[in-house]
Formats: structure tokens, sequence, C-alpha cells
């Protein structure tokens, strides 16, 4: 799909080769495993934030924070998934000029308010353990609110910035992109106008978002090792740093791979690794860990999951 515009043909659409080129046998398998991470992630994110609903003893800040956290690992995840698996099955792997900047736009939205959201999480919990008195009156139900919808915002602004700047280059064709959704390293190298001015755009978005939730994160827990190691009792240091470690385990994969992605050198064989620490990173693999790393590693959690559970078969 292509219309003529000053001797450069505009693209109407791309083509998305998938996951691995010219694998035909293994399409199969792929699309199986896609779909049970997917279904996974789903439910997972699903149950997260009904079991927070249900349960009147997850009605405090960080159940907010993770319930918010659900909902968009579910936009991460929905952007992305349906759309390869329909790929998988479909001859022509297309997808709209449009689609493909909706696609992005809801990606980097969700790419940011994670970030936003893991730094939200990370003071939450620095207030609590190093202010506990005080952790009521600061964590207020207003300033709850206020937080999470500042990382919205936050997002939103960053998201519209970067697809603006995306998909205002001109495209003349070739338009098959080298990846399994629309991302920014495969769409710039498709463009015909010059990128240096996006690249620019992107960098300074992309330290800004970085230098504003980074810092909050390592600060927060600096003040919360100090913190701990001053509790003389071995129970007290346990139970305090057990109300961490989901949210540590939630981050370090996060950043890890976030920064593997997008903070280290081009190769000439990058955009294999691109494609496979995308999967596991973007789509699918993350968003259906969290709530599992949030669930598993939770006594809270676990206690209200068994109290729900017991509750439905007590009265079915």
């Amino acid at each position: 799909g292509a219309t003529l515009i000053r001797n450069c043909t505009a693209v109407t659409e791309f083509i998305l080769t998938g996951v691995i080129d010219h694998l035909e046998s293994l399409q199969a398998v792929l699309f199986g495993m896609f779909l049970l991470i997917y279904s996974m992630s789903l439910a997972g994110n699903l149950s997260m934030i009904s079991l927070i609903r249900i349960e009147t003893r997850l009605h405090t800040p960080m159940y907010f924070f993770l319930s918010n956290l659900s909902l968009v690992d579910i936009t991460y995840s929905s952007i992305i998934a349906p759309k390869a698996l329909v790929n998988f099955l479909a001859e022509r792997k297309v997808i709209s000029f449009a689609g493909c900047a909706t696609q992005f736009f809801f990606h980097s939205f969700s790419v940011n308010s994670e970030a936003s959201l893991l730094a939200v999480m990370a003071y939450d919990r620095f207030i609590a353990i190093c202010k506990p008195l005080m952790y009521m009156l600061i964590m207020s139900r207003k300033v709850c609110v206020q937080l999470v919808a500042a990382s919205y915002i936050y997002a939103s602004i960053n998201a519209i910035v970067h697809t603006g700047s995306l998909f205002s280059l001109s495209f003349c064709g070739p338009n098959i992109i080298d990846h399994f959704f629309c991302d920014i390293s495969p769409l710039q190298k498709l463009s015909c106008s010059d990128t240096r001015m996006g690249n620019t755009v992107h960098f300074v978005f992309a330290s800004v978002a970085a230098l504003s939730t980074i810092p909050v994160i390592i600060v927060s827990y600096i003040s919360i090792m100090v913190t701990i190691l001053r509790i003389h009792s071995n129970e007290g240091r346990r139970k305090a740093f057990s109300t961490c470690t989901s949210h540590l385990t939630a981050v370090s994969i996060q950043y890890g791979a976030l920064f593997f992605m997008y903070l280290r050198p081009t190769s000439r064989n990058s955009s294999e690794y691109d494609k496979m620490v995308a999967i596991f990173y973007i789509s699918l693999v993350i968003p259906m860990l969290n709530p599992l790393i949030y669930s598993l590693r939770n006594k809270e959690v676990k206690d209200a999951l068994r109290k729900t559970i017991y509750q439905k078969i007590i009265f079915h």
C-alpha cells in the first residue's frame, strides 16, 4: 500500500517480519509459546487486580500501586501479543501506518508508566520503613491517586513526543519492519529522512525518564538498607526487608532488560537479539512475571489468595 507524493512513494502500511525469519517450522511452536505466556499474563494480572479489590486487607497504598502496575502490564502485553499472534497465522503480516503509530504510542506509554510506577513504589517502601509513624499521613489516599495520575500524565506526554517525532519522518519504502512490532530502531532504519533530530529528541526524553526514576529508586533503597541495618532484632530486619524483596526483584528485571535493550551499542547482529529481548522484556514475559513475583514472595497476597479460594469452595 503506497501513494505517490513528490517523487517519493509514501508508505501507508508496514510488513512485520515476525520473530525469527526464514524458520517456518518454528511458527507453530512460537505461536503456542506466545499464546500461553500472554494468557498467563492476562490471567495473573486480572487476578491480582481482582484480589486487591476484593480483599480489604490489601486496601493499602502499596497494593493500590500494584493494581495500577498490573493494569499497565495488561496494556503492555495486549498492544503487542494479539497482533503478533494474528501475524503468526497470516499470509501477509501487515500493519497499517496508523496501526503502527498506535501500537508504538501505547508501547511507549506502557514503558514509561511502568518505570514511573516502580519509582513511586520505591518511594512508598521508603516511607513505610524509614518513617513508619508518618506513613498513613504522608501516603494518604489523595497523595496515592495524585502519584499514579502524575505517572500516567508523564508517560502520556513522553509517548506523544516520541510518537510524534518518529511518525513525522518520511517513509518512502521499503516498508518491511525487521521486528514483530513497531519499535523505534527498525522504524528509523526505514525512514528516508534525516533521523538525527529524532534521535536527539528520543535520547533527551529517555534520559529525562531515566534520571527522574532511577535516582528515586536508588536513594529510596539506600535509605531503606541503612534503616534496616539499624534494626537490632533479626526478626525485625527480616520482616522489614521482606516487604521490599518483591519490588526489588521487579525493578531489577525491568531495568536490566531496559538497559540491555536501549542503552547498549548496536551491532550487525543486534536485530535478532533485540527481537528476543523484546519478547522477554516488553510484550510477554515481564507482564507475566510481575504478578508471580508479588504473589509468590508476598505473605499478605498469599494469605488473601488462600482466603478467597477457601471462601469460594465453602460457599459453592
